[in-house]
């Protein structure tokens, strides 16, 4: 068995403090990863973090993230898959990122998502409902109900899923970094 990973983020700010109250946790974000460490981890979401306005398909880069939310909580959970399911989500994400302008942040949805509408506007997504598109054209059904309707909190409470860190970005970059801990320990390693 293979496994993905899904990175749920808490970042402070006027926009993320609307979703937090729509959906009821703190996590506002979801991004995909193919590594422990997010090295390769891709998302619908802002193309540079201090600018909430324009956003679309990017790779995750952490350590920019950090710079502009240096308070910002992580909880980073492991998924198993086929390596057939892991190749062909990989080669899906590699060419996204081809055309990653081509994509964009679904504000239109916003509205019906809140309404429980499917709504689907041709390469607009949010960070979940580009998660869980993602993964049901690659035979991982994971949710009851259309992808445009999944939300963080889905993925947050996923039993499928198995936690491999939970605390603070700056803490989970350093770790990464610096490698110090085994990949047994890593499994384990949360901060309160």
């Amino acid at each position: 068995m293979e496994k993905i990973y899904f990175a749920l983020v808490d970042t402070p700010g006027f926009f993320a403090s609307i979703i937090r109250k729509t959906i009821g946790i703190s996590y506002v974000h979801v991004a995909i990863g193919l590594d422990r460490n997010l090295d390769q981890a891709y998302s619908i979401g802002r193309r540079n973090p201090f600018i909430p306005l324009i956003a679309g398909f990017e790779q995750e880069r952490l350590s920019a993230i950090h710079r502009a939310f240096p308070t910002a909580r992580y909880k980073v959970v492991s998924l198993e898959c086929t390596s057939w399911q892991k190749a062909a989500i990989t080669a899906q994400l590699k060419d996204c990122y081809d055309r990653r302008f081509r994509y964009h942040y679904c504000i239109l949805g916003l509205p019906f998502l809140l309404l429980n509408i499917p709504f689907y506007q041709k390469r607009h997504f949010t960070c979940s409902s580009f998660v869980a598109k993602l993964l049901s054209e690659n035979g991982i059904h994971l949710f009851d109900k259309h992808f445009s309707l999944v939300t963080p909190r889905d993925f947050y409470e996923l039993p499928q899923t198995k936690i491999i860190y939970e605390g603070s970005l700056a803490t989970f970059l350093h770790l990464s970094y610096h490698n110090t801990c085994k990949s047994t320990r890593w499994e384990t390693l949360y901060e309160s």
